[in-house]
């Protein structure tokens, strides 16, 4: 850098701004020295570039101005998609320092958990065991601490690619998908009990791997080859048959045979559906609500399954995490939509229940005091899982294990719900919901699980799901929609054997192929929207071609009345003395 330049300069040190300037001739000239005056900046950017530092010499004496002190941010981190973030529903901004300390708190569970000879990491803490699902929020957490500068573009490479070789070579079960679990160090398919053998396919969790491994891709184009492997191995013809539109799972029976059953209700159906649509399923029936109930709790209507639990043998858990996934990860958008806008969700009927989530949750708390941010989540001892739901089972705010029992003193709040509600919506509330949870970790082991409602403390368990959502909470804040369609190279998945029967025995769609509407036909039949354009209550409703969307997504004021003391007369009620 020439010295003339210096005066058209701006650097940035840290977070000041210092304009650099030569004394001008109308200032008084002190004695020079034989030798040049020499300054040297450390950690400076100059013009865009980072330089760990810059030496400047003068003949004269240099004039140093500072700006005022800029607002307290993260690291800085030159990265164009956090640069160049565009507007979108809930918190919009850079990572405060203690933001960013939060994101490589959460990254630490992946750097202890981390299991390099197959590149897998624990589902939950040092249990040597994973899920589908489990390894979708591991992707989570390794493109946000990517993005947000937790690590760089090296150790990012390292860990996609090896675990991307791991997956492209999964043992499948019965040479169909993967297993619903694996031993993390072998990467061997095994059981529950982390032995060897095979329990069956979970649709929801390979939905879950699908929209990150379409995430993967798309924001990290030199990746889609080694992405696109993974899925071209994988049979779809019993997961998402043919002219069906649902999703279904297998299990193993006592006798060894394998059943397909249905898998998703309203919810995490939905979310895991787009998955599989981001790569040209059609998915469409269990992409749409229907059947679908309300149930009123403290006036919000509550939206929930209409499928009989004790009919189809599945409960109907509402809980918050289907709800937030789809809005970090996609912007409660249709899987088609590429627009990338952060302040329109094309899939209408899904902002509008989210917000019905989340303020219910915001009510329960106005209206007993309980602090609410409910979703599945981890428990130390028996039954070491729940679904701590917002309604179920015909009840409100019941909490269930596995089994059914009921499990209300391990209701929590989850911390990966509390931080997705914060990042979704900026309200007193969620700010409330964010010191619950906030500081509830190790800086070297992650966050845990949540805080108990009951007082009870916290709950002693880090797991990658929790600590992947928390990641991609903190990476929206920052950029928005995690998914941005920006990757439009011609794809190995689209064009790998197309044309031959290899796609169509496993029943991978027809990319290439797109159906022409006829000029000449006539389709008077229109399909109703899922909510009445007159029933959005917390978005305003939009019409598109796509059908309804959402934006001006927002919880109202409530009009509930503040919970009042209930006047009861006395036990006794002394007759009071005559007056002399």
């Amino acid at each position: 850098m020439q010295l003339r330049d210096i005066t058209k300069t701006i650097l940035t040190v840290g977070t000041a701004v210092m304009a650099l300037s030569l004394p001008t001739a109308s200032l008084a000239q002190e004695d020079t020295p034989d030798e040049p005056l020499a300054v040297t900046i450390d950690d400076i950017l100059v013009d865009g570039t980072r330089y760990n530092s810059v030496t400047i010499t003068s003949d004269s004496p240099l004039r140093l101005s500072l700006s005022e002190a800029a607002a307290a941010t993260g690291p800085t981190c030159q990265n164009a998609r956090s640069l160049n973030a565009t507007p979108h529903f809930g918190r919009n901004g850079a990572l405060t320092p203690r933001e960013y300390a939060m994101a490589q708190t959460a990254w630490s569970y992946f750097v202890e958990r981390y299991q390099p000879e197959t590149g897998l990491v624990n589902a939950v803490g040092s249990y040597p065991s994973t899920t589908m699902w489990d390894t979708a929020s591991y992707i989570s957490a390794l493109v946000a601490a990517h993005e947000l500068c937790v690590i760089d573009k090296r150790e990012f490479d390292e860990r996609a690619t090896k675990l991307l070789q791991t997956l492209r070579n999964l043992d499948l079960f019965r040479g169909e998908a993967p297993n619903k679990v694996y031993q993390t160090q072998t990467g061997a398919k095994v059981n529950y009990a982390n032995e060897p053998g095979e329990v069956g396919v979970s649709a929801l969790d390979l939905g879950r791997m699908l929209v990150w491994l379409k995430i993967l891709k798309e924001r990290n184009p030199y990746l889609a080859n080694s992405v696109d492997s993974v899925p071209m191995r994988w049979n779809f013809c019993n997961i998402i048959p043919e002219n069906d539109g649902r999703m279904f799972g297998s299990l193993v029976r006592e006798e060894g045979a394998t059943r397909y059953v249905q898998e998703g209700r309203l919810g995490y159906e939905e979310y895991a559906a787009k998955g599989f649509a981001l790569w040209g399923f059609d998915t469409q029936r269990a992409q749409a609500p229907q059947p679908l109930e309300y149930v009123n709790i403290y006036g919000v209507d509550v939206p929930y399954d209409g499928r009989d639990p004790r009919i189809f043998k599945n409960q109907n858990y509402v809980l918050t995490e289907g709800y937030i996934l789809d809005g970090l990860e996609m912007g409660w958008d249709l899987p088609r939509d590429r627009e990338n806008d952060g302040l329109v969700a094309s899939n209408g009927w899904r902002a509008e229940f989210a917000n019905r989530i989340y303020l219910v949750q915001q009510r329960r708390f106005e209206q007993t005091g309980i602090v609410t941010a409910r979703s599945e989540h981890q428990v130390e001892g028996s039954p070491y899982f729940v679904y701590d739901s917002i309604f179920a089972d015909g009840y409100a705010w019941n909490t269930l294990a596995p089994g059914g029992d009921y499990s209300p003193d391990r209701s929590a709040v989850a911390a990966k719900a509390a931080i997705g509600l914060w990042a979704l919506w900026e309200t007193e509330y969620t700010d409330l919901l964010f010191e619950s949870v906030a500081d509830l970790s190790l800086p070297d082991r992650g966050f845990y699980e949540g805080l108990y409602e009951n007082g009870n403390g916290f709950i002693p368990l880090q797991t990658a799901n929790n600590n992947g959502v928390i990641l991609a909470a903190l990476l929206y804040k920052v950029q928005g929609p995690i998914l941005q369609a920006t990757n439009n190279n011609t794809q190995v998945w689209d064009t790998s054997f197309s044309g031959t029967d290899i796609r169509e025995n496993k029943c991978h769609p027809n990319n290439m192929v797109v159906e022409v509407p006829c000029c000449a036909c006539a389709n008077p039949t229109t399909i109703p929207p899922v909510i009445p354009i007159e029933e959005f209550k917390y978005c305003r409703p939009v019409i598109t071609a796509e059908g309804v969307a959402a934006t001006d997504c927002a919880p109202e004021e409530h009009n509930l009345p503040a919970p009042t003391a209930q006047p009861v007369l006395p036990q006794s009620c002394p007759i009071p003395e005559a007056n002399p």
